[in-house]
């Protein structure tokens, strides 16, 4: 249960209501000696977060099961998620809503995932987003088919740092379609190398995920500089699209199409799902996109209103006509971004984007001194790599058994990594919480040294 203080109003309103002149006057029933003559020995103002911080760390000491702490992203983030957003979402409005197919009766689901489509676009510097797909690896999948319709060219190219999640979905949407899939390999700072692109002719497109599967900031620009005026697509990826938060968006270093993972705006990590797939593009392709797309229109009164519009599903058109199979979207998980995007507006995300920016270079500055080595010089936005030692995974699981996930082992999806580990920190770790896993990495090794 949620606490919402009184304001003074309220308390004068209810007090009116009650007859009595004041609180004091309101308990005048209960003995004096029975009261308290001194304020409670409470904190200083807190915010939401910390105060469930502190809720928390009175529950351990009944005896509670402790919390994990996890620093581990690699597409799936912990965020915290504020409170309007999970009450706004309660509201029967959004839960139960069906597939607006009448817009005489939809009007309030077609106009929240219209503000989704136009936080989207903002967001990525786009002209046009849809209304939402699976989650972040089928809108990777459907955009490079998208390209493909567009450029008319069943070769693409995929970054090797993409989600390796990711490039297995696109196999298994691709390979039976017979497209050519050309991997490119990294460079020794973490990002793509784009010179394998040199020579290549009849390439229908390129994606490159930025902030990468090693954390590392890719150059867009650059890849946007190669695929202009040529018949390739750029298409961006991404697992964290708060980092656009802080760093340029894609359509604004020359993306065509940009896709990705929106489970951070607000959506749980739910042990995996359900998540949010996103999707942008230049108005030129819209005709190609897929999935649904609301648009917002004018009555004969001149009152705006919004209807699906553009529809390219088969339950729409003539299936031959269709760009995809796709039949649905996360309508309530693009909802609730919606309502996060426009809980933090763009000061809050700008600023939490910092945070989780700050607190991670902090950590990977305290594993430095520590003696770690962090092996990749690209930049980085809330995750990064680190190489440990050899006997890693002793003190890895060790950690676990102690409720710490000190983030996630690069070898089983890049074997010439042994020993990295991918380490993500955001906005709900402390200071502390990130001090005291430097000290226990280091005390496991320099003890075991």
């Amino acid at each position: 249960m949620r606490y919402l203080p009184h304001t003074e109003e309220d308390i004068a309103e209810m007090l009116q209501m009650t007859g009595a002149s004041s609180l004091d006057d309101l308990f005048s029933s209960i003995p004096e000696a029975c009261r308290r003559k001194t304020d409670l020995r409470l904190p200083g103002p807190l915010t939401e977060w910390e105060l469930n911080d502190v809720m928390a760390a009175l529950a351990q000491s009944m005896a509670v099961a402790p919390q994990y702490k996890v620093f581990l992203g690699a597409g799936s983030y912990e965020h915290h998620i504020p409170a309007s957003v999970s009450y706004l979402l309660g509201r029967s409005e959004f839960s139960t809503s069906y597939t607006p197919y009448q817009p005489e009766i939809s009007q309030g689901t077609l106009q929240a995932l219209f503000e989704y489509q136009t936080f989207a676009a903002f967001l990525l510097g786009m002209d046009v987003a849809n209304a939402s797909l699976y989650d972040g690896a089928s809108a990777l999948a459907e955009a490079l088919l998208m390209a493909a319709r567009v450029s008319r060219l069943k070769k693409v190219a995929v970054s090797g740092l993409i989600h390796p999640l990711y490039r297995r979905v696109i196999r298994t949407y691709l390979e039976p379609a017979e497209f050519e899939i050309i991997e490119l390999p990294f460079l020794a700072d973490g990002r793509t190398d784009l010179s394998k692109l040199e020579g290549v002719e009849g390439l229908g497109a390129v994606a490159i995920q930025s902030p990468n599967f090693f954390g590392c900031i890719e150059d867009l620009s650059a890849v946007g500089n190669l695929t202009r005026d040529t018949q390739t697509l750029f298409i961006t990826s991404f697992t964290e699209p708060l980092a656009y938060g802080l760093y340029k968006s894609p359509g604004s270093q020359g993306a065509d199409i940009s896709c990705g993972e929106g489970q951070s705006f607000g959506i749980p990590q739910s042990y995996g799902g359900p998540t949010l797939g996103m999707l942008a593009c230049l108005k030129r392709y819209v005709r190609s996109m897929p999935g649904r797309l609301v648009g917002m229109t004018e009555d004969m009164d001149g009152k705006r209103g919004f209807v699906l519009t553009l529809a390219t599903r088969e339950q729409h058109i003539r299936r031959e006509k269709a760009t995809s199979n796709i039949c649905t979207n996360s309508s309530l998980c693009a909802v609730t971004a919606a309502m996060y995007l426009a809980s933090l507006g763009g000061t809050g995300i700008r600023e939490l984007a910092r945070l989780n920016y700050d607190k991670s270079e902090y950590l990977k500055k305290e594993l430095r001194k520590a003696g770690f080595k962090i092996p990749f010089a690209a930049a980085t936005f809330n995750e990064f790599v680190v190489e440990f030692p050899p006997g890693v995974e002793t003190v890895y699981q060790s950690l676990i058994d102690r409720k710490v996930v000190a983030g996630l082992p690069l070898a089983p999806y890049y074997p010439r990594l042994p020993n990295h580990y991918l380490l993500c920190v955001t906005e709900t770790k402390t200071k502390k919480d990130i001090d005291a896993l430097v000290s226990q990495l280091k005390g496991w090794f320099v003890k075991r040294g």
